[in-house]
């Protein structure tokens, strides 16, 4: 006998676990296929008769089934559209004699057609007027309502109701038509209305608007909900946005290709890439053929999480289509490779751009600006400026600031001073604050101090604001050329301007203190420190005391570290450590090193593997490196004097620095190496690096004293 639970049929389909012999098994379609936050029902299918899979049947590695994506993605060969990537959903059995639902609708909803008004011009020239006038109150607005030049008919309230531009009249004139009781309220008046709120990014509104609605019977169409979900998407409201797309279903409304997209935006921007693959899929298998923006938001999506899988799977997809790409997907394709790593493929994909007759744009160009940069690919980054100039591509401010910005980061000083000069001949992008700070940020990196100088002056001179960054900047090339009266002269401008001094201008306030050579020039910057940051001038002054206790200096540096932000705890710690040492207080040094281990600002400082012991100095200052090695050698010295089980290698890491100002660490360390006669040698193949073996250290220690072990 039938269980009359279940005695209504079920339309079943079937789809096959990429991992596994399993079937799911998903009941009542039209909610699971098309929520896909709903748990489909799993059912186990698999047999232990099944023979194994030979060597030749079984799944070929990623690297055998992928080709080169300039064989692939970026040429015009055919064969790319059976590649299977990583990151493609998973592929879906449908059943041919019982095909899956459509999920949506492939045809865009027709706006309603409007007769010919002989009343037409009047009524447009009252909205123009309702439009211009000047006075936003609503007493103003609803007097000016009593002037309508024909009675509130169907046509005429929806044609005045189209015209009006802002928002809050758009929302009035609605209500004060309600209130005529001329006529029903239909869909299309909400909608109209919707829309001109979605402008405004009114969404509460709006929802209020739908759930009016809703009590009153009035139908919500595809419109509707599409301007209810695009609404919430504008005002990142994502939730909001996916809960009225699953109550098109419940309701029957079936979504178009506009909705879909957006609601695939929206899943992106929640970071659900398996809901919005779902989608994608389940869209495609319904015959929808998405457009080019679709993939931008793929492309994005794959992009921000650094799935290059992803992204190569957009490009592959829009290849078996035919859709080509326009210039924002192109620019959002851009942005994604430099968010994976990518350079060498972003350059690939530009020469595509460009082959395809495409021009390219701002965006475009400062993406493609900011991926050299990172990858500190100078060559091509001036190259592609060349090409700029020499095309007429587009240069917005943003673009040339970015180029400036990509010059301080590769110490490009000559090619900065051609471009800054550019700008201040270009009649729209002239150099504004960020310019002058990147032109300080180069000077100040390069030494340059007199020209950082004339920068400063000449900003003075043209009334552009010092932000905190060019006060950095500027204080920082002041004290490694020792100027500290200038530094008090900087910085009190800067105050003065407005600028409020942050974290990283208290570290740089720190990093000069910590160059000072006489007390005089240490005090002229402790001046400008007790403005910045009373108590962090406090900690400074207790650690060049004779005699203060661990414990008061543990209480105060936890609460200065408490205060200040994430990035900048670590500096604070490294400058306090070379202030120290600078000052000849070593054992003070040990203390903060200790310190700044003990509250986590140093992770990752030891490693230890069965095989080997190393040190990693590469976030340290010079002066924190060296006591870093002093306390390693220290405590490895113990170690060797308790017999205890040594590892085979012993390595220490400065880094090399690839900016062509980076300071030398691993010149400062190798000379402190030989300073303590450490068992360590520098490696030929390998800058930053040192090792020594077990042997090495033993042979060390029984050769030295513990007195000598630090200096």
């Amino acid at each position: 006998m039938a269980n009359p639970a279940i005695s209504t049929p079920l339309d079943v389909h079937l789809t096959k676990h990429p991992d596994s012999n399993r079937a799911i098994f998903f009941s009542s379609p039209q909610l699971t296929q098309l929520f896909p936050r709903r748990k489909p029902l799993t059912i186990s299918c698999s047999s232990s008769k099944s023979p194994p899979k030979s060597e030749s049947e079984k799944p070929k590695s990623l690297s055998e089934q992928l080709k080169p994506l300039t064989a692939t993605t970026l040429s015009d060969s055919s064969s790319d559209n059976q590649t299977h990537l990583l990151s493609k959903p998973k592929s879906t059995w449908v059943n041919p004699s019982r095909p899956k639902r459509s999920v949506l609708s492939l045809q865009r909803q027709k706006k309603s057609s409007h007769s010919h008004n002989p009343q037409l011009r009047d009524l447009r020239r009252f909205a123009q007027k309702l439009n211009s006038s000047q006075d936003e109150s609503e007493d103003a607005f609803m007097a000016a309502l009593e002037e309508i030049p024909h009675p509130p008919s169907r046509e005429n309230a929806l044609l005045i109701l189209n015209s009006l531009k802002p928002w809050q009249k758009t929302l009035l004139f609605f209500n004060w038509v309600k209130t005529q009781n001329s006529f029903p309220m239909e869909t299309i008046f909400y909608n109209v209305t919707m829309k001109s709120l979605r402008f405004g990014r009114q969404f509460q509104v709006i929802e209020e608007l739908a759930h009016e609605m809703i009590s009153n019977g009035v139908e919500l169409d595809n419109i509707t909900y599409s301007t209810i979900i695009t609404s919430a998407k504008r005002c990142k409201l994502f939730d909001k946005a996916v809960d009225w797309f699953e109550k098109m279903y419940t309701t029957g409304v079936m979504p178009d290709e506009v909705t879909y997209s957006a609601i695939l935006d929206v899943y992106a921007q929640l970071g659900k890439v398996e809901e919005v693959l779902s989608l994608y899929e389940r869209g495609r298998a319904s015959g929808w053929k998405p457009d080019a923006i679709t993939y931008a938001v793929l492309g994005k999506m794959f992009g921000e999480a650094g799935d290059f899988d992803g992204i190569r799977y957009v490009l592959q997809e829009m290849r078996s289509l035919g859709v080509q790409p326009n210039v924002v997907v192109y620019n959002t394709l851009l942005e994604a490779m430099g968010k994976a790593g990518k350079p060498g493929l972003a350059r690939s994909l530009f020469e595509e751009l460009i082959e395809s007759g495409l021009t390219p744009n701002e965006k475009t160009l400062t993406a493609l600006v900011k991926i050299y940069g990172k990858a500190r690919w100078a060559r091509d980054a001036l190259e592609l400026w060349d090409r700029m100039r020499s095309n007429s591509w587009p240069m917005d401010f943003i673009l040339y600031n970015t180029l400036l910005n990509m010059c301080a980061d590769l110490g490009l000083e000559e090619e900065a001073e051609k471009l800054f000069a550019e700008m201040k001949r270009s009649e729209n992008s002239r150099p504004d604050s960020w310019s002058y700070t990147a032109m300080l940020n180069i000077y100040g990196s390069g030494g340059n101090v007199e020209k950082a100088m004339e920068t400063f002056d000449e900003m003075s001179e043209r009334g552009v604001q010092l932000n905190v960054m060019g006060t950095t900047c500027l204080i920082q090339c002041l004290g490694k050329a020792k100027r500290f009266d200038d530094i008090g002269r900087v910085f009190n401008v800067a105050v003065e301007k407005g600028v409020k001094p942050d974290d990283r201008l208290c570290g740089c306030l720190l990093s000069v203190v910590s160059l000072c050579e006489n007390v005089d020039d240490e005090n002229k910057v402790l001046s400008c420190l007790q403005q910045a940051n009373p108590k962090l001038d406090d900690l400074v002054k207790l650690l060049q005391e004779e005699k203060p206790s661990f414990e008061a200096i543990k209480d105060e540096f936890r609460s200065v570290i408490s205060n200040t932000a994430v990035e900048s705890r670590r500096p604070f710690c490294n400058c306090l450590i070379d202030i120290c040492r600078n000052g000849g207080r070593h054992e003070r040094a040990h203390e903060l090193l200790y310190l700044g281990t003990l509250y986590g600002l140093y992770p990752g400082l030891h490693n230890k593997t069965a095989n080997e012991w190393s040190l990693d100095v590469r976030s340290l200052s010079v002066g924190a490196a060296q006591t870093a090695l002093e306390e390693w050698m220290g405590t490895l010295y113990r170690i060797v004097q308790r017999k205890e089980e040594l590892p085979e290698l012993f390595s220490a890491q400065t880094g090399a620095g690839s900016h062509k100002f980076a300071q030398g660490m691993a010149n400062s360390f190798a000379s402190h190496v030989k300073k303590l006669a450490a068992p360590f040698r520098q490696c030929e193949d390998k800058a930053g690096f040192f090792v020594a073996t077990r042997e090495d250290l033993v042979s060390w220690v029984q050769s030295k004293a513990p007195s000598v072990v630090t200096v």
